[in-house]
């Protein structure tokens, strides 16, 4: 199971192995405090597409065609995630405010389908 949760959230249980997704480090988390597994910058969109998008839900359907042409050019940065998901649960960290359109949630989708 792949699940989403933002950095400043507390860790659950179930989360398994837990991965941040985003190419910036969080503003006000301390590295040697975030519980994670890795940090995986080359998932996360390219600068040009995470400024180009700027969380604005009215670009978020191209946001999301644009995003899956990335990730579909880069294999290698997202297949250790569809592997470990296939071993237990997963869960991308993301720290974008809107909890409703973040690269956390499209990736998220972007897996799933990978899974079947």
């Amino acid at each position: 199971m792949i699940r989403i949760q933002r950095v400043y959230e507390p860790p659950q249980p179930d989360d398994g192995r837990r991965f941040l997704v985003e190419r910036l480090w969080p503003r006000g988390v301390k590295k040697e405090v975030l519980p994670m597994d890795a940090w995986l910058k080359d998932v996360a969109p390219s600068d040009d597409l995470r400024r180009w998008f700027g969380h604005d839900p009215e670009r978020w359907e191209e946001f999301r065609r644009r995003y899956f042409a990335e990730l579909d050019s880069k294999p290698e940065a997202w297949r250790p995630l569809v592997e470990a998901a296939r071993r237990g649960n997963v869960t991308l960290l993301y720290s974008a405010r809107d909890t409703e359109h973040n690269n956390a949630i499209a990736l998220k989708s972007y897996l799933e389908e990978r899974l079947g």
